[in-house]
């Protein structure tokens, strides 16, 4: 009986240990994921926010899949874009900013452009994402409280949560606030899926040529072509130490992102023109697109919709907070630097601005669109910026850019410098009127 326990034991012992390897091989494999991807899930984080749902919604309300090409643009230059900058980074082991001050003529002040059009875009729209975030809360709960209160303490937790000062956990974070956004966008437009003919008309594609259409042409730029995506890319592949040997992976990691993009944003696109653009609807409040939803699939379809929107709205927060913090140490020494009392500071700064827009009120829909297109302003300098980086020989020696890599960054400068266009012309039509 003795030596049967002990028999017994060692087996049990055994398979401790087995489990043990099989749990830590199973770990190592998602943070080597997580590690390849990194700099991809921040890039998202800055794209895909309530911005960017609530955009796509509107446009798939009012012109089915009609813009998907847009999208689709938008997504292959933002690609093209990050895997310049990652490509920049990992040859020189520069930053952007400080790369702009080191190999450009004038460069302190073309970097001080940058900062400032960076910065104020991504400031812009922050104030957006938390009226529209916190309406989604009061709408979903059917609160009696205000906005403002709602947003007050989503901002308190986000700061809560910031001054935990490592990259690790903010990159932890926002992957799995990405992962629900695919889940529930991706999962919904399966749920929604219409008869063939309604999808043969939904994917007939528009050419914009009114006030509205070139409006939501801006806004799918400003979100998706995000020009802090590009910008603080190469903290990032600092952090990571990643080198000219990594060039393959960080391609990957940039498709695999802009991927990642297309497919969250389109599905919100695709939802929005299964359930609004085939009955003439459109999206005016928050949860109208789920409210479409509720006959289909019920309550869940307001759950669903509501933690897509949650996890889109806060993936954004967190990037956007760090924005001006991780810029200034890019300017100063090109490091991140996380942990410090100035990177508190400023996002304490970042948080209360946050608030101004909830705190004034207007309507979230709009609002929100109109600053998605601040950020297109700045958009034609950073592709501009990398593509003389990129080509420098002294920067850049035998991995300068090739011609398909100077044939996309040039695409992408001329669809930046038309968009802008529209921008600024969308605009001054519709506060001159």
């Amino acid at each position: 009986m003795a030596l049967r326990r002990r028999v017994l034991r060692l087996v049990s012992f055994c398979h401790e240990q087995v489990d043990v390897k099989m749990m830590a091989k199973r770990q190592n494999s998602w943070l080597s994921l997580l590690s390849l991807i990194g700099p991809g899930i921040f890039a998202i984080g800055y794209t895909i926010g309530t911005g960017s749902v609530t955009s796509m919604a509107k446009a798939g309300a009012d012109y089915g899949l009609g813009l998907l090409w847009v999208l689709a643009l938008s997504c292959i230059f933002s690609g093209v874009l990050m895997s310049a900058y990652g490509r920049f980074a990992a040859v020189t082991g520069e930053t952007a900013l400080h790369g702009i001050i080191r190999f450009l003529p004038g460069g302190k002040w073309i970097a001080a452009a940058v900062f400032v059009g960076v910065v104020m875009g991504q400031y812009t729209c922050l104030g957006g994402i938390m009226i529209l975030t916190a309406g989604a809360i009061r709408e979903a709960f059917s609160l009696s409280i205000g906005t403002f209160p709602i947003a007050c303490a989503i901002m308190a937790v986000m700061y809560a949560l910031m001054m935990v000062g490592r990259y690790s956990f903010f990159e932890r974070l926002l992957a799995f606030f990405v992962a629900l956004m695919v889940i529930t966008f991706v999962f919904s437009v399966f749920a929604t899926w219409p008869d063939a003919s309604s999808v043969k008309r939904a994917v007939m594609p528009v050419l914009p040529n009114d006030a509205a259409s070139l409006l939501m042409l801006a806004a799918f730029v400003g979100t998706t072509m995000a020009a802090p995506t590009f910008v603080t890319r190469p903290l990032i592949i600092r952090e990571k130490s990643l080198g000219a040997e990594d060039i393959g992976r960080e391609r990957m990691d940039a498709a695999v992102s802009a991927t990642l993009m297309f497919v969250v944003s389109g599905a919100v696109m695709a939802v929005a023109a299964w359930t609004l653009w085939t009955t003439g609807g459109s999206v005016v409040n928050v949860l109208d697109m789920a409210e479409t939803l509720r006959p289909l699939m019920g309550r869940f379809a307001v759950a669903l919709f509501m933690c897509g929107t949650l996890a889109a709205g806060l993936s954004s927060v967190f990037p956007i907070m760090m924005v001006a913090p991780l810029l200034v140490g890019d300017w100063r020494d090109g490091r991140m630097r996380t942990d410090t009392p100035l990177f508190r500071i400023i996002c304490l700064v970042a948080a209360v601005w946050g608030l101004v827009v909830p705190a004034v009120g207007s309507n979230p829909v709009s609002v929100t669109i109109l600053a998605q297109i601040s950020n297109v302003f700045v958009l034609p300098l950073t592709v501009a910026v990398i593509l003389c980086l990129v080509n420098r020989r002294d920067a850049m020696g035998r991995f300068r850019a090739g011609i398909l890599l100077n044939a996309l960054l040039i695409a992408a400068f001329v669809f930046s410098l038309a968009v802008a266009y529209v921008g600024v012309k969308t605009l001054s039509g519709r506060f001159c009127q």
